[in-house]
């Protein structure tokens, strides 16, 4: 969900899938869907199995295939990949049969004898675009909530973690019905290919750039569209917080895969009284966590490519700050140390745009409205984060901001929790998923109302209309 999508030259699309293929496909999937078969529970249910074995069973290669892509902890990789989409598939399981059954609504008097209901059917095929960051839980979690809604799916990983593309190329087939489910791998070519398609919803998760550039493909057929994207989501600590657990939680939210996380604590405003004791706090959290030389720990992960390593290098070559710690970069090894930064001037680079790494602003702050007020005047970001003790300090930030989610006293763990709708808002996206949410995003809500037969309508309401019964009928009406 970076604010940049930089492909390195490296990483050649497979060749060979062009428009006719993209027609083809979507076709063949279209013929699948219209047979009826991903209509049953059945269906459903197996195919969600399938996906809760395959993230079981291939954890090793899959971990792997992230250590290379991204320089990713083994435990990193399983938490925040493996075991994070696992945990949706299993509540996608758990409520499945529940959420599919028709919903009985009240009928007004007027309108009665007669049963109102809302049936719950799949949208059709369904498209979805993945990014390289989390390039396991990105992909495999919306697809599990578009085939729990009944949903054929054309799976698109990105190119540019290209170890974990090949590794679900291969995998996804293996567990999944292929009448239903196809995975096509590639770059701009093969996914304008399929953009240039009808289909009955897309879900993209990426750039805002590139966002538009699908949402305008979508219009075309009057596709709807979930766009997941980004922003520079902020974090900010007032002078009542506990400063040790913001510390900690933001330090989690930002390093995490190296900052290349779409809710990461993109920066952090801190009131003026206690910014001393928090950027020393925060700095001793990097140490505990990376030790004196992150460069050599095992639990710090490297940029997916020299081209955004680079990137980052530009932002801190902008200067406008002063450096707490880190500051290392190494675009050839693709190393970016976990990085604090103070001082920090509204018109910095660091602050033009979504990081996307592992590098951490800290503004000071007098006054909450300065906050809101900067934050109102931007985009909307895609999460925010709130360190206080003050229940007025909630209402106040909550009652003058707008983001996609908010955590009150942590970051990040809101797109967790699977009964609460994740997505964003204006800039950071549209449309939301997770749990019931992504059931839902999937699936058409059908209006559906029968009357008797034995019943007929009362004459009042036919033709012809004489001034009594137009009387008598505005009354009733």
């Amino acid at each position: 969900m970076s604010q940049v999508d930089v492909t390195s030259p490296t990483q050649q699309p497979s060749p060979g899938f062009g428009p006719a293929d993209a027609s083809a496909l979507a076709a063949r999937l279209r013929a699948t869907y219209a047979s009826g078969r991903t209509r049953p529970l059945a269906w459903r249910e197996q195919q969600l199995a399938a996906l809760g074995r395959m993230l079981e069973e291939c954890e090793d290669e899959l971990v792997a295939a992230l250590r290379e892509d991204l320089g990713r902890a083994s435990f990193e990789s399983w938490g925040a990949d493996l075991r994070a989409t696992a945990r949706e598939v299993e509540d996608l399981q758990r409520h499945l049969a529940e959420w599919m059954r028709p919903e009985r609504r009240k009928v007004p008097l007027l309108f009665r004898p007669g049963r109102a209901q809302i049936v719950r059917e799949p949208v059709g095929v369904v498209l979805v675009i993945a990014p390289w960051n989390y390039p396991v839980q990105l992909l495999v979690a919306p697809l599990a909530a578009a085939l729990a809604a009944g949903n054929a799916v054309v799976c698109k990983p990105s190119e540019v973690s290209a170890a974990t593309s090949r590794a679900l190329a291969r995998m996804l087939p293996e567990y999944l019905d292929t009448d239903a489910v196809a995975v096509v791998e590639g770059g701009v070519p093969e996914t304008t290919a399929l953009l240039d398609q009808r289909w009955d919803h897309i879900l993209y998760t990426g750039n805002g750039t590139v966002g538009r550039i699908v949402a305008s493909a979508a219009a075309r057929h009057l596709t709807p569209v979930t766009l997941e994207l980004g922003g520079k989501s902020p974090a900010i600590v007032t002078a009542d917080a506990n400063l040790k657990l913001a510390a900690s939680r933001i330090a989690f939210s930002k390093f995490l895969n190296a900052g290349q996380t779409c809710v990461a604590s993109d920066h952090v405003w801190v009131q003026r009284e206690v910014e001393e004791e928090f950027l020393d706090l925060l700095a001793k959290e990097v140490s505990k966590r990376y030790g004196a030389a992150p460069r050599r720990s095992k639990d710090f992960g490297r940029i997916v490519n020299t081209l955004h390593a680079e990137r980052l290098k530009g932002l801190l070559d902008g200067g406008g700050y002063e450096l707490v710690c880190g500051g290392e970069v190494d675009v050839a090894e693709r190393y970016v140390a976990p990085t604090v930064l103070r001082g920090v001037s509204r018109d910095a680079a660091v602050m033009g745009e979504e990081i996307f790494g592992p590098v951490l602003p800290v503004l000071a702050f007098d006054d909450l409205s300065e906050v809101t007020e900067a934050i109102t005047a931007g985009d909307k970001p895609l999460a925010l984060y709130l360190f206080t003790g003050s229940d007025e300090t909630v209402e106040q930030v909550l009652g003058t901001t707008s983001s996609g989610g908010v955590c009150v006293n942590d970051a990040t763990t809101h797109l967790l929790v699977p009964t609460l709708p994740f997505g964003g808002v204006g800039e950071s996206g549209y449309g939301a998923y997770h749990g019931r949410w992504g059931f839902e995003a999937f699936s058409h809500r059908k209006s559906v109302y029968a009357r008797p037969t034995w019943f007929r309508d009362p004459p009042m309401f036919n033709p012809p209309f004489p001034r009594w019964k137009a009387r008598l009928t505005r009354r009733v009406f």
